[in-house]
C-alpha cells in the first residue's frame, strides 16, 4: 500500500536517487552538487551537453554515482527516454527537481506567438513532460518521495514586463498545488519553489523584447541581479529545506517572501509594487 504523509529527509540522502532537469548551470547545478554532498545518487539532464558534463564531473569528484542524459524538456519522448534510463539504471527515484526553464523580458504587445510557444513548451510543458515520465514509476515503487517544481516570484505576482514568463510560472504554481493534492495518497509531496532575484546566467540568456536599447537593458538587468547577490547555492539549500518540511510553496529570497505575503493579503498593494518593479526591466 502507498504511504501517506511521508516526508523525505534531506540532511542525508544516502541510498536516495535525485533527478534534476536543467542541471548544467545555475540553480540546477547547485541542487545537484548539494545532493551529491549529501550522498545522493544523481540522474541529471540538460539540453547543453558540455554544461551537463561539467556538473557531472563535479559531482563525481564528490564520490557519487551520476547518470547523465542530454534532454530537451519540451520534447516528451526525450523525457520519457531519460526516465526509462534512470529507472533502468537506479531502479528508483526519490526526488524529482523540475528546474529547467527559460526567460523572456517584454510586455504582451512586444511578445510574439513564437515567443509564447517557446516559453510554454519549456517552462510549463517541460514540467508536465517530466512529471508524466517519472511519476508513474515513483508511484508504482511505493517508496513515496517528493517533486520540486521551479516556479518564480513572477509566478506569485505578475510583472507587466514579464507577461509571458509570468503566465508560465503562474501555471507551474497552479500545477504544483493540484499535483500536491493528487499525489498525497501516494506519499509523494510537491513543492513549488519561487526563488526571487537570483544571480544566475538567466539574466544574460533571457530574450529581451521591445523598442528600447536591448544591450542597455540587459546590462541594467545583469547589474541589478549581481548587486542583489543572492546565489544559486543558497537557493539549493532552501530547496532541500523546503522538501524536508514538505512545504507547498517555498519563496526563497526576501523579495519573494514579501511578494508571496502581499499577493495573498493585499492584492492591490501587490499590483502597485509589481508595476513599480517593472520599470527596472524597461
Amino acid at each position: 500500500m502507498p504511504r501517506t504523509g511521508s516526508r523525505l529527509k534531506t540532511a542525508d540522502l544516502t541510498d536516495r536517487v535525485v533527478v534534476v532537469t536543467g542541471a548544467g548551470s545555475g540553480i540546477g547545478r547547485e541542487v545537484a552538487l548539494l545532493c551529491a554532498r549529501r550522498h545522493a545518487r544523481l540522474a541529471l539532464c540538460d539540453i547543453n551537453e558540455a554544461a551537463l558534463d561539467g556538473t557531472a564531473g563535479m559531482a563525481e569528484k564528490l564520490g557519487v554515482e551520476v547518470l547523465t542524459y542530454q534532454v530537451d524538456v519540451s520534447d516528451a519522448d526525450s523525457m520519457i527516454r531519460f526516465a526509462h534510463a534512470t529507472f533502468e539504471h537506479f531502479g528508483q527515484v526519490d526526488l524529482l527537481v523540475n528546474n529547467a526553464g527559460v526567460g523572456l523580458v517584454g510586455g504582451f504587445l512586444d511578445t510574439n506567438v513564437k515567443d509564447w510557444q517557446w516559453l510554454i513548451n519549456i517552462n510549463l510543458m517541460g514540467v508536465v513532460h517530466s512529471c508524466d515520465a517519472f511519476l508513474p514509476g515513483m508511484i508504482e515503487s511505493g517508496r513515496g518521495g517528493h517533486v520540486v517544481n521551479l516556479s518564480s516570484a513572477a509566478g506569485l505576482l505578475a510583472n507587466p514586463q514579464l507577461t509571458a514568463y509570468s503566465a508560465t510560472k503562474f501555471a507551474v504554481l497552479g500545477l504544483s498545488e493540484a499535483l500536491r493534492m493528487e499525489l498525497k495518497p501516494h506519499g509523494i509531496g510537491v513543492t513549488a519553489v519561487c526563488p526571487g532575484i537570483i544571480n544566475t546566467a538567466i539574466t544574460q540568456n533571457s530574450v529581451i523584447r521591445g523598442a528600447a536599447d536591448v544591450d542597455a537593458r540587459r546590462k541594467h538587468l545583469v547589474s541589478t541581479y549581481q548587486k542583489r547577490g543572492y546565489t544559486p547555492e543558497r537557493v539549493a539549500k532552501n530547496i532541500l529545506r523546503a522538501v524536508a518540511r514538505n512545504r507547498a510553496v517555498a519563496p526563497v529570497a526576501s523579495e519573494a517572501h514579501v511578494m508571496y505575503v502581499l499577493s495573498r493579503t493585499a492584492p492591490p498593494l501587490a499590483r502597485w509594487l509589481a508595476a513599480r518593479a517593472a520599470e527596472f526591466s524597461k
